[in-house]
Formats: structure tokens, sequence, C-alpha cells
């Protein structure tokens, strides 16, 4: 009876941190998303601008 007490025991503990790591992975999985097409837009806009250190010389 102690043994399955104790498996019962760690199992709940353990789920816990599991819950924790799906709760992190779709976070970032979720930033990454959000952040992928400002980074994309930024990379655009510095392409079109261009370097103002070249007009300058």
């Amino acid at each position: 009876m102690n043994k399955i007490f104790a498996i019962v025991l760690l199992s709940l503990s353990q789920s816990g941190c599991l819950v924790a790591a799906a709760v992190n992975g779709v976070t970032d999985v979720a930033i990454a998303v959000v952040t992928a097409p400002i980074k994309v837009g930024a990379a655009v806009i510095d392409v079109a601008v261009g370097d103002d250190e070249e007009e300058e010389e």
C-alpha cells in the first residue's frame, strides 16, 4: 500500500511539471509567431530605406 501511495504521489507531482513545460512551450511558440512578422517588416524597411552613411560620403 505504501508503494502505491508513493507512486501516485510522485505521478501527481510530475504532472505539474508536464503542465508547466507544455505552457512554456506554447508561450514560446506564441511569442515567435507574434515577433516573426515584426522582424520581417523591420528587415524590409531597412532594405528599402538603405544606409544613410553611404549617402553622406
